[in-house]
Order: C-alpha cells, then structure tokens, then sequence
C-alpha cells in the first residue's frame, strides 16, 4: 500500500475535498486533478523559495557569459589591438566572428539540453568557455583571438536558451517575464562589473609582465570557473523533487506542473513539433524584433567605452563611467518586468521602452555636448536590455508544448544574435555615427513589427473565439498553443 499523503488533503475550488482512491498517491492525483487551487500564502513562499535557489545560479552563469563575451570591448580601449598588431578592421572581424557558430549551435544546443539534461550541459559548456577566456590572456595574434572568440560562441550558444528554458520548468506562464528579466539584468550588470574589473585589474598592467588587458581575460575567466562549479552542485535537473524542497512543496510542484501541462508538454522529443515551430508565423514576427532589438544589446554593451572615450575620456574613466549607465540599465529592466508580469502584457511595455533608446540615438547623433551624449547613453539604457527580454519572454508565454517552444527559443534566438555580426561592422570607426544610426533605424523597424506581431495576434484569438462558437475548424494546426482555450498575451 502506498503511504498516504498528508497533502492530498489540500481543497479544490471551493471547499470540495479530494477522492479518497486518490490521497494515497501523489503521482495520480496529480494526473487527475488540475482544479486543486494552491494555498496562494504557501505557494509564494514557494516561489520564493525558488527564488533564492535558483535566481542566483542562473544570474551568476549568464552574468559570467556575457562578461566574457562583451570584455573585448574593455579591453580594446587598453590597447590590446595594438599589443597583438591587429588593424581596426581585424578586431571588428574579431568581434563579429562569435556570432559565427553562436548562431549555429543555439537551436541544436537548446533542442538537446531535456536529454543531455540541464546540470550536465550547463556545467560542461562554462568550463570550455572559462578556460577558453582564461587563455585569452596569452594570445599574441589575430589569428588566436578569432579560435578563441570562435571556441567562445559555440560554448555560450547553449547557456541563454537553456536557462530559459529551464525557467518555463520551474514557472507558470504569468510569473517568468520577472525571472527572464533577472537574466537580461545580468546584461546590463556584467557591463557595470566587467566596467569596475576592467577599471581595478588594468591597474596590474605590468604585473608578472604582462599588460594588463591579459590579467582582464584570466581573472574574469578564474570567475566563471567559480559559476561552473555552483551550476554542478547547485542546479538539480528536475526542479520539482530539487533537494531543498520539503514533501509538501514537492507535492505543490507537481501540482503546478499539471496546471502548465499543456504549456509544457510532452517530454518526448517530437520531429513533428519540431516541423510546426518553423512554420509559426509568431517566430518569424519575434526573430525580426530580437534582430533589431539585439542590435542595441550587442552594439551598446560590447561599444559603450569606446563611445565614452570618443567623448574625450581616458581608457580608465571610460570604463569606470559605463558602470551607472549598466546600472540604470538593470534597474530599469527590472522594474519594467514587474509591471510587464503583472499585468501580463508585453506589447505597450515593448513600444514605450524603445521611444527612450530612439530619443538617446538621435541626441547621441545630433548634439556635440558631451554632458548631454552621456545622459543619452541613460535613455539608450532602457531600450537595450528591456528589449530582448521582453520580446523573449512574449514568444516563450505564447509558444507550447515544450519542444515547440524548445524549437522557437532556439530559432528566435539565432536570428536575433545575427545582430552581433552586423553591430561589429557597423560600429567601426569613433564617433560611431554609422553604428548609432543603424540602432536607430533598428529601433524604427522594430516598433513596425511589434505592432504586426500584436495585430497577428488579435486575428488569431478572434478566429478560436469563432471557432469556440460553432464556426468549423479549418486549421492545420490545433495542438499545443493552437487549442481553442489556449490564451495569448500581447
């Protein structure tokens, strides 16, 4: 006989109490109960709970990845391109050429991460990465940078999609637009990290002989030797039986898992989810956003001390002032998140943040006043980090099962990283008029398609309020998030 479970117990709506065939077994009336309303009291100390196991990890391994990826551009303001005889034109090659196999391995990586399992990946991925960083540090040519800017974007092509990934494991549709923004602040605070690091490591210039842009790549390296390990040891890979939970919460995750089953779905890999997410019109809507959106992020983050030093600052100064901009930048990311979360909409959040970054770019191509260029910097803050996680988490609360969202994820995030190789070449040569304007102009197409993508929308949830009628269903897809009382958000 099975124990029996001191939670089944637990009412549904209203004060109807569960089967007694089924308080025995947690498996089954889970299974066969999707009505059982959660005490909302226990089930945010839940939340928190997994707030504060698994925010910090994820936190940490993005913020490592994106401190890896974005110091090139600390370190080219302290001379590294001279030290190793590269041209202008060679290090921008040499930013861009991550992207190559970035893009490449994203879909792959994301699709494989359930078999190969989140701990086993995930750990394996930031070793490579953080060794590949750490030797860095000792290359003497063009040639070593771009096969360790090559080795650098396989690697972290897996990180971003499977940690998102791993969130829609972990929360319910309503809840991850705040967790997805915990991520892209992690963007805008390895640029104020790596702006302190950069400040206080190229102080070693000279130390063991070495320049001090070489101690930049090994210490920041070290660090996410550090994150690998915490991910080992700190990230289970099925979160509703984590370590830390007690039997009643465990039996709450379960709870939560069936009432987001369809948003999950099946976990066996499907060839023919796979073949509906590259059909999904709402991909190709999300993919020409994140493109232009990650214009910005690649563009402002991996440029903005060269954009201060173009104002006059030394290489120090440069890099200590990105610090309060990147700061700004995750403030404001979070905040907008909250209320994004709250009022599950992501549209009018998208179209706001993004009229602040072109009011930045065009006071940043038009004013010559340096105290003015720096305040819009700010404005340009808000639009580079809300942007992509925003529309990020549009397209995960709008996608189901999970190997469809699996798919689209990777694909979205493919076509959105494409920004990379573009922002390389277009921010070139100071003051960055050419790059500048692009982000603009970027800035302007995106606002055209988010406002399609909500139209598309609108169309779609007005034909399932037809077809809810009695309007025959002509559709060729009517599974995952296609069924009829599946809800998109806009």
């Amino acid at each position: 006989m099975p124990e029996k479970n001191e939670y089944a117990d637990q009412p549904r709506s209203g004060d109807e109490k569960l089967p007694e065939e089924e308080k025995g077994n947690p498996d089954m009336m889970v299974g066969t109960t999707e009505d059982i309303q959660l005490d909302p009291v226990k089930e945010k100390k839940l939340l928190a709970k997994l707030d504060l196991a698994f925010v910090p990890i994820i936190m940490f391994a993005y913020l490592s990845c994106f401190l890896d990826r974005s110091n090139i551009g600390n370190v080219e303001v302290a001379g590294m391109p001279e030290d190793i005889h590269a041209s202008s034109q060679q290090f921008s090659v040499a930013v861009s050429i991550f992207y190559a196999t970035y893009v490449v391995f994203e879909s792959p990586l994301a699709v494989l991460m359930k078999k190969w399992t989140p701990r086993n990946m995930l750990t394996a991925l930031c070793v490579i990465w953080s060794l590949t960083t750490i030797f860095s540090g000792f290359i003497v040519n063009i040639g070593g940078l771009y096969a360790t800017r090559l080795i650098l974007g396989t690697c972290e092509a897996g990180l971003f999609p499977s940690l998102n990934l791993y969130l829609t494991m972990v929360y319910k549709r309503e809840e991850q637009a705040k967790r997805v923004s915990y991520l892209f602040s992690c963007a805008a605070i390895s640029g104020a990290v790596g702006g302190l690091l950069a400040y206080g490591i190229l102080q070693m210039d000279g130390v063991g002989g070495m320049a001090g842009w070489k101690w930049v790549y090994i210490i920041e390296g070290l660090f996410s030797m550090v994150c690998a390990v915490w991910i080992w040891f700190g990230l289970p890979n099925d979160p509703t039986n984590a370590y830390f939970l007690n039997e009643e919460e465990k039996w709450m995750m379960k709870v939560r898992t069936e009432q987001r089953k369809k948003y999950m779905g099946s976990d066996k890999f499907s060839w023919e989810e796979i073949s509906i997410a590259a059909r999904d019109p709402k991909l190709y809507f999300s993919g020409i956003i994140q493109f232009c959106q990650d214009i910005l992020l690649y563009g402002f983050s991996t440029f903005l001390p060269a954009i201060l030093k173009s104002m006059g600052y030394d290489s120090l100064k440069s890099n200590a002032l990105t610090v309060p901009v990147y700061v700004w930048g995750a403030i404001a990311f979070i905040s907008i998140a909250f209320f994004s979360d709250r009022y599950r909409t992501f549209a009018p959040f998208l179209l706001a943040v993004n009229i602040f970054g072109i009011v930045g770019y065009i006071l940043l191509l038009t004013v010559s006043n340096g105290a003015v260029k720096f305040f819009a910097t700010f404005l340009c803050a808000i639009a580079t980090y809300n942007g992509p996680g925003l529309n990020l988490t549009w397209l995960n609360v709008n996608v189901a099962p999970h190997y469809r969202r699996a798919m689209e994820i990777g694909l979205q995030q493919t076509i959105g990283n494409c920004a990379g190789i573009v922002a390389g070449q277009v921010y070139r040569k100071s003051p960055y008029v050419l790059g500048n304007a692009f982000s603009l102009g970027s800035l302007v197409v995106s606002q055209i398609v988010i406002i399609g993508q909500v139209l598309y929308l609108r169309r779609e949830t007005a034909m399932k309020e037809r077809i809810a009628s009695g309007e025959e269903d002509k559709r060729r897809v009517k599974t995952g998030d296609a069924e009829i009382d599946f809800k998109y958000h806009w």
